[in-house]
């Protein structure tokens, strides 16, 4: 039978068998698990880098797509009318409409009409319209030694285009206020102020104002030519 003393060095020495069993396990545990954390992270680094390299290529790819100019973009189809062309096409309308409305009484139709038909089309009815006031408004005007100033801007294009088929070519429509100053005898006494929609045809290389129509309302509205 064994002793009391013999059983307790049995006992202690089972614990320090289990607790050196117990520490050799968890040391295993510990370095088996740390090798697989940094194979993974081994792993996983090129994986990412191999990420961020691709989507770097595919933007750049994107970015170079993108700066290239498409064949079918509203850049690559020419203007109706050139920056230079509507220009000289609004030049002409606004010299046209603002000699209609600058006169002065000494004015004669020989002198007067001339150098504002070469601003038209010198058709009919340019010719109908392009005239000096006339009767009791004409003698109303040489009473009092009146003369008239017109101003004209061209506020916007309303109308743009290029008549190819019908062959009347390059046509422009623009709405234009024009301001008529009138004085009697040097002094002024009233201002009037009116919108036209106005309409010029390139011809020959050169803009001409072929007619003008009253567009809304004025102040009190352009004075309506007469044929002397």
């Amino acid at each position: 039978m064994d002793s009391p003393a013999e059983n307790k060095r049995s006992a202690v020495l089972a614990l320090v068998l289990l607790g050196a069993l117990l520490i050799g396990t968890l040391v295993v545990f510990t370095v088996f698990n740390g090798e697989d954390d940094d194979e993974g992270d081994a792993k996983a680094a090129p994986a990412a880098t191999a990420t961020r390299r691709a989507g770097t290529a595919s933007g750049s790819g994107a970015a170079a797509g993108g700066a290239a100019p498409q064949s079918g973009s509203a850049a690559a189809v020419p203007p109706i009318v050139t920056p230079d062309d509507l220009a000289a096409a609004h030049r002409v309308m606004s010299e046209y409409m603002s000699g209609l409305s600058t006169f002065k009484h000494t004015d004669t139709t020989a002198s007067w009409v001339p150098p504002l038909l070469e601003r038209t089309s010198s058709n009919v009815e340019m010719k109908k319209r392009t005239v000096l006031p006339s009767g009791k408004a004409w003698a109303v005007c040489q009473q009092a030694k009146c003369s008239s100033e017109g101003k004209a801007v061209v506020l916007r294009d309303a109308l743009i285009a290029d008549e190819l088929a019908r062959g009347s070519g390059q046509t422009i429509s623009s709405v234009v206020e024009v301001t008529a100053t009138r004085s009697d005898d040097g002094k002024k006494t009233e201002a009037e102020t009116n919108t036209w929609l106005v309409s010029a045809r390139k011809s020959s290389g050169e803009w001409q104002v072929t007619g003008f129509d009253i567009y809304g309302l004025g102040n009190v509205g352009a004075p309506e030519p007469k044929g002397e």
